[in-house]
């Protein structure tokens, strides 16, 4: 057990340094200089991003729940979170095994919980592509290309995510040879389940490109071509729910690439290519930072407290005193 931990951490390490390696590689080329930044807005943009990762988080726990799960709400939101750093190592599967190995509770069943992340990252897929393709089209209807790259995930993903097609897909696989009660705990994923998550998603991502404002508003040289945040927001939200939702749907670590491709497509005509670049790279290590230290925090408090273990311990009985006790 201990040398699969080691593991873990080992991937986790180097895919976390790969990809802020590359970032760095990339402003350096631009000639530019940190030291030109303004901190505390990068601060707020990690702080942004995290807050608008909570509402899918609690999604997850909705589906744990709807699954006949009992997940306890503080092990469920560590697993998330720190489950975040597993997108940075090749094949993105290690998410699934840290959130699975980290959550806590009674009566999980590793299956389900696995088919409950599958289902919440799914979802966060449909809504950002969906409300990118939404954005493009009303207001950026000339990038063609990317309009139809949202619009094509944004069908798959929903038709994927729609409850009867999931819960077929799910048994398609044979995840019933793992659990039997599969189709049972299947059951209790329905259209207000998912309703409940589109709206949590929904926040998270307005949140996201919020996130991304933020960043916007560190780098000087932004500053002649950014508007309001009510102008800018159609923009900003767009770029960032399509490059995300792009970087899900490859194989690459953390999207590495095509999220700064995205964001650059639908940067440069407003910033120019420097500032488009600068501001890509800047979000993802912003963002990687945020998630890196918010788990470093959580996986130093532990999943449970040791409430338990002080109730079920036997305290002495009380000694006598003999001067009360004459007999």
């Amino acid at each position: 057990m201990l040398l699969v931990q080691v593991i873990v951490v080992a991937l986790v390490i180097w895919g976390i340094w790969h990809n802020v390696q590359k970032a760095v590689d990339q402003v350096q080329q631009q000639n530019f200089s940190f030291q030109e930044l303004r901190w505390p807005w990068l601060v707020a943009a990690g702080g942004l991003y995290l807050l608008g990762s909570l509402p899918m988080g609690l999604f997850w726990l909705r589906l744990m729940r709807a699954m006949q799960q009992k997940p306890t709400t503080w092990s469920g939101i560590r697993a998330f979170f720190i489950g975040h750093l597993g997108k940075y190592v090749p094949g993105k599967a290690l998410v699934v095994v840290l959130r699975t190995s980290l959550v806590q509770g009674e009566s999980l069943k590793r299956s389900v919980v696995a088919t409950a992340v599958f289902a919440e990252t799914l979802t966060m897929v449909s809504v950002g592509a969906v409300y990118a393709a939404i954005l493009i089209s009303l207001w950026f209807s000339d990038r063609q290309i990317l309009l139809w790259l949202a619009i094509g995930i944004a069908v798959a993903a929903s038709f994927v995510t729609l409850p009867p097609v999931f819960r077929k897909i799910v048994l398609i696989l044979k995840v019933a040879k793992i659990n039997p009660e599969i189709a049972e705990n299947l059951a209790g994923l329905n259209y207000p389940v998912m309703a409940w998550g589109w709206v949590a998603n929904l926040i998270g991502w307005t949140l996201l490109g919020s996130s991304l404002y933020a960043v916007m508003a560190s780098i000087p040289d932004a500053d002649p071509h950014l508007a309001s945040f009510t102008q800018m927001f159609p923009l900003l939200a767009a770029t960032v729910c399509l490059a995300m939702v792009a970087g899900f749907v490859t194989p690459i670590p953390g999207g590495m690439g095509v999220r700064e491709f995205v964001i650059m497509e639908m940067m440069a005509p407003v910033f120019g290519p420097v500032v488009a670049v600068v501001s890509a790279v800047l979000l993802r290590v912003v963002w990687l930072f945020a998630e890196l230290a918010l788990a470093i925090i959580l996986y130093g408090i532990p999943a449970s407290p040791p409430t338990a273990e002080l109730a079920s311990a036997e305290i002495p009985p009380a000694e006598e005193d003999p001067a009360q006790n004459p007999a």
